[in-house]
């Protein structure tokens, strides 16, 4: 496989399975577009590696498979046969893109096989950095950055942010799952009924923890946002997008009354492309 066809089936598994991660990416000059949607489709593979399987012996393999391609790729060794690595041995050469940080993905990812109960808040941040927020620190050497370790904090906590939002708007998917990432402080300090949960109960209880969630998140929000404007070129409107589109699925959680459990908060084709003028306002305009 040469790298030109393993580069048109990231893009295409990044057009495919995320279109706000999409609409951002297209805003990256043409080489640091390719190289995002590769690290996209790597992550998004060690992703399915997880979710897309019938057991958990069947996802520790994909899991393990998965992980053994990206360690092909950072010892030269890699299957010519296989996209991804052709693709993300392509990134390497080009970007100074972290092995560690697709460590810690990893780790993440694998906790989401064994789905041991999340008791603290300290383990669902933990689980936030590793599945989501660490993936700054593969973007922003691609994108480029000024601001050194602040700037990596920042866009962790970006990261961060945008995982906790899709935690928010998934609470009854990932019932349906069998899956719960509600840490077992907050559901007794509020007093949560977790069956009454599973049934599609609100309560006041229930929004007030919410919005303890809630408003942690718009703080991680403001705290990556400032890091954006220290990416170079495109890149900073590219993850400004991103943001954005992320920050409103947020906003309709919210305008939904909190109902994270019946119905699924989303933004249409519209009302994304309008955020486009937005980001590139905020970016050019911020502090």
């Amino acid at each position: 496989m040469d790298l030109s066809e393993a580069l048109r089936y990231c893009i295409s598994l990044t057009k495919q399975h995320s279109s706000t991660f999409y609409l951002g990416s297209q805003l990256f000059a043409k080489k640091q577009r390719q190289a995002v949607s590769v690290v996209y489709a790597v992550c998004r593979s060690g992703d399915d590696a997880v979710d897309e399987v019938s057991c958990v012996v069947e996802g520790r393999e994909r899991l393990e498979q998965w992980w053994q391609q990206i360690e092909n790729v950072y010892a030269g060794t890699i299957d010519m046969a296989q996209p991804l690595e052709v693709a993300l041995a392509w990134v390497i050469e080009s970007y100074d893109v972290p092995k560690e940080a697709f460590r810690e993905l990893y780790l993440g990812l694998e906790s989401d096989l064994s789905m041991p109960e999340l008791i603290t808040m300290d383990e669902l941040m933990l689980y936030c950095r590793r599945v989501a927020g660490v993936v700054g620190f593969l973007i922003a050497p691609i994108a480029g950055y000024s601001g050194g370790a602040a700037t990596l904090e920042q866009a962790l906590a970006l990261g961060q942010a945008m995982q906790l939002t899709n935690i928010l708007r998934d609470v009854g998917e990932d019932f349906r799952r069998e899956r719960c990432y509600l840490p077992k402080e907050l559901l007794d300090k509020y007093q949560i009924d977790i069956d009454q949960l599973r049934a599609g109960h609100i309560n006041s209880n229930y929004v007030a923890l919410l919005q303890e969630l809630f408003d942690m998140t718009h703080q991680l929000y403001r705290t990556g946002w400032q890091g954006i404007p220290k990416l170079k070129g495109m890149g900073s409107f590219a993850v400004g997008v991103a943001a954005l589109n992320y920050e409103g699925i947020l906003r309709k959680v919210e305008q939904n009354h909190y109902d994270n459990l019946n119905q699924r908060a989303y933004l249409r084709t519209p009302e994304r492309l309008l955020l486009i003028p937005k980001a590139i306002y905020s970016v050019k305009f911020s502090n």
